[in-house]
């Protein structure tokens, strides 16, 4: 069998959902795997990560540059964390046959502190499985990296037991300093994982990486296995990551992550906000939701601990598709990078109720005047009601069986700011 299609039975035996976005050299792939299409690989990462946050593994199969569109939500998840694993199956084109560029993913690897493996032909169906469960240890997306050479290669086919773990979102009470020094501290342990992995087979020189010739060969390309670093010669497809990055070390032990009771207090929105009623009802209907970057992330705080996780700008949108159904988003946030994602659930009739907090302003940023976002949604059909319209904000704020989007229009008071209060652990 070729590398494409021992990629594919693995896919299939260890994933619940699969998402792609067509590009060289990866498109046989997703249509081997049946993989749902995507608008773009941004969405379809997003909704990989509502699937993780329903404990199903998913796939997000795209080329490299790609990758690029994903770059928001890749990070920001290594911070919040996740349930399920997450998988990035990258194809790079290093020869740039099909490709505007030959860009190389592994520095992404480097960049969100992802665990990076690359296979060669006798371990492609193991590393699928390798990716997932170290998705789900370090609480991050992993990342499969193909070029054409192990894709059109003749691979092992082998029997891929699934063996699926639990990850951890960030708690509820971490403030952001606290998320990222939990997230650095499962990123140090990350480098005993590549020491350890079975993926790297030691032969003396030289060294090849993934499907590169060579006596020794290693399949965990970030972090590197220690022991990569006493090789002097490396072969590998692409620009010279592991040559590199030999030796990289890990991050020094980290404190104990940062609660807000250590901090003594939490932000919450405006004691003046007017959007205070939408968020009432919600919080008095218990609508669970993901939150979006701007001042809807004020939604996971108290007193409304409503939204479950946050993974940036314009995210929440396909999150919440694939997840608690119910999204909350600042009108700029929704215009930034959300809107595709909007485009894409409507395409496919999922269940979400969007509601799109619209100041007409970036409120977190300073207020900057930002485009109003209604004269561009007239195929959603928007419901577009005032922050004061209570009768119609409990009519609208449901769980819906189709996509339905809720614009709640006000204005943020002159003057005011968020409001910072005492944290007491209930």
């Amino acid at each position: 069998m070729k590398g494409v299609d021992v990629l594919a039975e693995a896919l299939c035996a260890c994933t619940d959902r699969q998402y792609t976005v067509p590009g060289f050299p990866i498109t046989d792939l997703g249509a081997l795997t049946h993989a749902e299409m995507v608008a773009n690989e941004k969405t379809a990462l997003e909704y990989a990560l509502g699937d993780s946050l329903c404990h199903r593994r998913a796939a997000v199969i795209i080329k490299n540059v790609g990758l690029n569109a994903c770059a928001d939500p890749l990070l920001q998840a290594t911070a919040q964390g996740l349930v399920s694993g997450v998988v990035i199956i990258a194809g790079d084109d290093p020869e740039a046959l099909g490709s505007q560029t030959a860009q190389d993913s592994r520095y992404y690897g480097e960049l969100a502190e992802i665990p990076v493996i690359e296979p060669d032909e006798t371990t492609c169906a193991s590393s699928v499985e390798a990716a997932f469960q170290a998705s789900e240890q370090f609480s991050r997306v992993a990342m499969v990296r193909l070029t054409p050479y192990v894709l059109d290669a003749e691979a092992e086919r082998d029997i891929v037991r699934r063996d699926d773990h639990t990850g951890r979102l960030s708690h509820r009470t971490w403030t952001m300093n606290g998320r990222v020094t939990a997230a650095e501290e499962l990123y140090r342990t990350m480098f005993d994982w590549s020491d350890r992995s079975p993926l790297n087979r030691w032969a003396g020189e030289p060294l090849g990486v993934g499907p590169a010739p060579g006596s020794s060969r290693i399949g965990t390309v970030h972090p590197l296995p220690a022991r990569a670093a006493t090789v002097q010669t490396v072969h590998e497809y692409g620009r010279t990551f592991v040559r590199d990055h030999r030796g990289l070390q890990p991050p020094v032990p980290q404190k104990r992550p940062e609660a807000m009771e250590d901090r003594g207090y939490y932000k919450t929105f405006c004691a003046n906000c007017p959007w205070k009623t939408l968020l009432n009802i919600l919080k008095e209907r218990d609508m669970q939701m993901i939150c979006d970057a701007g001042c809807s992330v004020l939604g996971m705080t108290p007193p409304y601990e409503l939204g479950i996780a946050s993974y940036g700008m314009g995210a929440s949108i396909a999150v919440a598709a694939r997840s608690t159904g119910v999204a909350l988003i600042g009108d700029y946030a929704l215009l930034h990078s959300g809107i595709n994602a909007l485009i894409d659930v409507y395409e496919k009739c999922l269940p979400l109720l969007c509601v799109v907090m619209k100041n007409g302003c970036t409120a977190m940023t300073g207020r900057q005047p930002t485009y109003d976002p209604v004269p561009y949604l007239s195929w959603a059909q928007p419901v577009v009601c005032r922050t004061d319209d209570e009768q119609i904000l409990r009519q609208v704020i449901r769980r819906p069986d189709a996509p339905v989007t809720v614009i709640v229009e006000g204005e943020c008071p002159e003057g005011s700011s968020h409001e910072t209060v005492e944290y007491r652990d209930l």
